[in-house]
């Protein structure tokens, strides 16, 4: 089940929230029955999609629990090897066996491998890091084992974040699963948060996707250099509205049952330089990876050459934890390579003496390229969809026309203003009168009223409406 289907916004959500209020009146002090119902609805939700693979998760919660407990007791480094091993091992065999033994394969030159292969489970990637993330800090005496299995098993399997993130470390909302307050206002909140969130996803990335889509299912022999840069654009701006779309919705979510969640963008296109991209977007992966990763490696405090081994380090797992193919680790070390080079002479030139302008251009032209190797299939086909759009060439068997009606056009227009260019050429009217961070203003009404109708209609209508971080 998706956020942008009817299923879940004309039936599982309405009747969860009427049931969490219900409760809510019934439990004020406390959130026993309250927790009680959201874990009930988070395992109907992942059932719906994944009535298999449930029982994984239920496995991953009881023996999380359990190695929490454990080590609240006796903080043994013998236990946080069990934990890691063991969560890291579950993802092992569902996302990189596969890949692992093809790899396998093809340097022994047989096939007796192809066969062995899992269907990947939803959200896999998200609820591991999170429930390493709670062991790990259990051991480190950061927080203290939960005793309540429920608590926890809400913690891993709560529906807002459950498919997509945010990732959320336990300590972020230990006390909102004891205690936490609703109001009219902190719903109103939520309910816009989750809107436009909506609307990201189904307005703008839902229609970025079937341009970028058509362009890169050609043949990439007959892409012409303008049609190469139109579907890597879209392409550009379908992954960010995707994702940044979830995460505005499943923040809102989280504000409506009175959770906090961090936040998981903060305008990445507008970044001048790549290390400043990587504070921007996905934030909660790239904290989690800093923290409980780069800095128990030895971060930058063991002299240049071992801060740039870890660098790489890092970002090859980035690009690992994103998908079981080499395109994705190929992003990753892409990344890792401009993150290397900006720490040196580069990044002192692009910092002191470079135009603001130039800065933020050779940001987005890295972001955009690598960007290819991470919707390509193949590394092959990555590197010659790369060439077409560096080659010139103006000619090409489909033209940009083709895919740029005035809808797309318009809805292109709106990608470029709202990924950060309008929100910073115009703070004040965004900041005080459209979005207000604490109230609901008359323009938030009237903007919300116009995107729900606008993207219920799509909704209705079964447009094109692919989810990019499933996969992950």
């Amino acid at each position: 089940m998706v956020f942008s289907s009817t299923e879940f916004i004309w039936c599982f959500l309405p009747v969860v929230m009427a049931l969490y209020f219900l409760c809510y009146l019934l439990e004020k002090k406390t959130n026993h029955i309250k927790n009680f119902l959201l874990l009930i609805s988070s395992l109907i939700f992942y059932a719906w999609g994944e009535p298999v693979y449930i029982v994984l998760m239920l496995a991953s919660i009881v023996f999380n629990y359990l190695m929490g407990v454990w080590m609240g007791k006796k903080q043994s480094k013998w236990l946080l090897a069990v934990a890691v091993l063991g969560n890291l091992g579950c993802l092992g065999v569902f996302k990189y066996l596969h890949f692992f033994l093809t790899n396998l394969g093809a340097i022994l030159h047989t096939q007796r491998f192809d066969h062995y292969q899992l269907a990947l489970p939803i959200g896999i990637s998200f609820y591991t890091f999170q429930a390493l993330s709670y062991v790990i800090d259990v051991y480190r005496g950061t927080i203290k084992a939960q005793k309540k299995p429920l608590d926890l098993a809400l913690y891993i399997s709560f529906f807002p974040q459950l498919i997509a993130g945010p990732i959320v470390k336990y300590r972020d909302i230990e006390a909102q699963l004891e205690h936490r307050v609703i109001s009219v206002a902190q719903v109103s909140l939520g309910m816009r948060r989750f809107v436009y969130g909506l609307g990201k996803k189904v307005i703008i990335s839902n229609t970025m996707a079937e341009i970028a889509d058509t362009i890169y299912g050609l043949n990439a022999g007959g892409i012409s250099t303008p049609v190469a840069w139109l579907g890597a654009i879209c392409y550009l701006f379908q992954i960010y509205y995707d994702f940044s779309g979830y995460s505005d919705m499943a923040i809102g979510l989280g504000k409506i049952f009175g959770f906090d969640f961090p936040e998981n963008f903060n305008f990445p296109y507008l970044a001048d330089s790549i290390r400043d991209f990587w504070r921007r977007w996905h934030i909660s992966l790239s904290s989690w990876f800093k923290e409980y990763l780069y800095i128990p490696l030895g971060g930058n405090r063991k002299g240049n050459v071992r801060t740039y081994l870890n660098l790489i380090i890092v970002f090859f797992c980035t690009g690992l934890w994103h998908g079981a193919n080499w395109t994705f680790v190929v992003w990753g070390l892409f990344h890792g390579a401009f993150q290397l080079l900006e720490r040196g002479i580069f990044g002192t030139w692009l910092a002191q003496k470079a135009p603001k302008a130039i800065r933020h251009l050779y940001a987005l032209l890295v972001v955009t390229v690598g960007w290819v190797f991470f919707r390509a299939d193949t590394l092959g086909d990555a590197v010659q969809y790369i060439g077409n759009m560096f080659r010139f060439r103006m000619h090409g068997t489909f033209m940009p026309g083709a895919c740029l009606n005035g809808y797309n056009v318009t809805i292109l227009v709106l990608a470029v203003l709202l990924c950060g260019m309008l929100q910073k050429l115009c703070p004040k009217i965004y900041g005080v009168h459209v979005c207000k961070k604490d109230a609901i203003s008359g323009w938030d009404l009237l903007l919300c009223l116009v995107i729900t109708l606008w993207a219920g209609t799509l909704i209705i209508c079964g447009t094109y409406n692919p989810f990019i971080y499933f996969q992950f």
